[in-house]
């Protein structure tokens, strides 16, 4: 992230969730509603262990995942296939659909949308910049923001995406997962230096997710732009991986304000998670 006295064509000081691993049966794992459609759940739930799963997965893969009959999960298939939202791959593997790409930008303008009251809250307590993040296959991207009324202030455009373990947020979400399943995002990813106080060394990430995990918050303390601090929050509860954050120069953001500014942040990411869930 980048200081910058305005808004315009500067990078913001701010600073994934990596595709899992081991999927658990996960059309146990979604709620049925009173008056769902039960085809609809198996659907929605196939289309998450796909997304769980890297974006791609065999049938056996999903029977196995989902724990339904193979024929079922055929004609789930063939529908989501001539909508658009899975396509069949050559090695007869099925992936996540280009249809879906227009709904995910959709949705997060929207997400965009619930989030910014929050986010102004959040700028309105602190005074500093307040961004929402997500993970997108294992980088993360910069969804809302609400900049600070200072003149010199950090900016990140939304629809930035950054490597997760330089970044306030990026260290937040990689928090929620296991040290494996971090540490196996961060090979994919690397782990190159922004700053000379980047953390570089695997064993020393692990170590600093064990921090954040018992404190409830991480720190971007110049890992990603010299000069510049951040405080970032997981947003424990929501639909998908995300996570709040506010951010500004040293100067502003002295580690008394850090003190002050954690529990704020916290108290913003559980009222956000309520919010979305209340929305779906």
């Amino acid at each position: 992230m980048t200081t910058a006295a305005d808004s315009t064509g500067a990078r913001s000081l701010a600073p994934s969730q990596p595709p899992r691993t081991g999927v658990s049966s996960a059309v146990e794992d979604v709620p049925r509603r009173a008056g769902g459609v039960q085809s609809l759940d198996r659907a929605f739930a196939l289309l998450e262990i796909m997304a769980d799963a890297g974006g791609e997965a065999s049938l056996s893969q999903l029977a196995d995942s989902s724990g339904l009959p193979l024929p079922t999960i055929h004609r789930i298939i063939r529908t989501l296939v001539g909508n658009g939202y899975v396509r069949q791959l050559p090695s007869r593997r099925y992936a996540l659909g280009p249809r879906l790409i227009g709904l995910g930008d959709k949705a997060s303008r929207m997400l965009g949308t619930w989030a910014r009251p929050h986010l102004a809250h959040l700028v309105e307590e602190l005074g500093e910049t307040a961004n929402l993040a997500m993970l997108d296959g294992d980088k993360v991207i910069y969804v809302a923001q609400v900049p600070s009324p200072h003149a010199m202030r950090m900016f990140t455009e939304v629809g930035r995406r950054v490597l997760p373990h330089s970044a306030g947020v990026g260290k937040a979400l990689l928090a929620q997962l296991t040290d494996e399943e971090a540490l196996a995002a961060l090979t994919r990813t690397g782990m190159p230096a922004a700053t000379d106080r980047t953390i570089t060394v695997p064993e020393d990430f692990v170590t600093e997710l064990g921090r954040i995990r018992g404190q409830g918050f991480a720190i971007d303390d110049g890992e990603q732009e010299i000069g510049v601090r951040c405080v970032a929050v997981p947003v424990e509860g929501a639909p998908s991986g995300m996570a709040v954050s506010i951010s500004g120069p040293e100067a502003r953001v002295s580690w008394d304000f850090v003190d002050r500014a954690a529990p704020i942040v916290q108290q913003c990411a559980a009222a956000l998670a309520t919010d979305l869930n209340n929305q779906s």
